[in-house]
């Protein structure tokens, strides 16, 4: 152990892991909590099946992954909840920087409007629509924010079980229970955390929001445009 371990716990090895393009073309694949099989990945990065399999091992190994078989296959997801905050946080870290960065001639390739508007995170909303809630949950006092801490208010507690958000089950989740998500797009935060997952759950449940073709992305129902607008107001 260097001494520098005494001061930085492992970013630095984390930060080698993320720094390889393919690899972090295939966490950008896996960002939707979904587990997909080898030859997927290796074809969304570029990348020869050999060539995915060694950077595969390499993420498998710093923890950043986790794996399973099914059949012959091995099928990768991201390990835990907070690697996908943690990949989120650089994409907003990334928008940040090119701003800050001058070109003689700026190129802008935006965000693509369905994914702006709603996508998951991980297993979490994110976009507009969940920055939104987000600031309207604060401003309704359902939610007190300390730091990237978020806890739940009684007011909090009864208009989220009137929508039939399971807070039991999200409370017995072993994971953090509600922190802020910073939006690479808003560039605002969204909720992370169990709540997070469980509201996202309950909207896509009750088919106020339902997957498309496009990874990520969601698409909000006519009925999902009345209910989610009327929340916390």
């Amino acid at each position: 152990m260097s001494a520098h371990d005494d001061y930085s716990p492992g970013i630095s090895s984390l930060a080698a892991l993320l720094a390889d393009a393919g690899r972090m073309t295939m966490l950008w694949a896996l960002m939707d909590g979904s587990a997909r099989p080898a030859g997927e990945l290796a074809l969304v990065a570029g990348l020869s099946p050999s060539s995915a399999s060694g950077h595969l091992a390499r993420l498998v190994d710093g923890g950043v992954l986790a794996q399973e078989a099914r059949g012959r296959h091995r099928y990768f997801r991201i390990a835990t909840p907070e690697t996908a905050a943690a990949i989120e946080a650089l994409a907003s870290a990334v928008l940040a920087t090119r701003e800050l960065r001058p070109r003689p001639v700026p190129v802008s390739r935006g965000t693509p409007i369905p994914l702006r508007h709603a996508r998951t995170c991980y297993d979490h909303l994110a976009g507009e629509i969940a920055v939104d809630l987000f600031a309207r949950m604060h401003a309704r006092r359902w939610i007190r924010i300390d730091g990237s801490d978020v806890a739940l208010t009684d007011a909090g507690t009864d208009g989220l079980t009137a929508l039939g958000v399971d807070l039991t089950r999200a409370h017995a989740r072993r994971r953090r229970f509600a922190c802020t998500c910073p939006d690479w797009s808003e560039r605002k935060p969204h909720l992370g955390g169990a709540l997070g997952a469980a509201l996202l759950s309950t909207y896509l449940d009750a088919k106020w929001l339902e997957p498309t073709r496009e990874a990520r992305a969601l698409r909000v129902t006519p009925l999902g445009e009345r209910k989610l607008s009327a929340i916390a107001v």
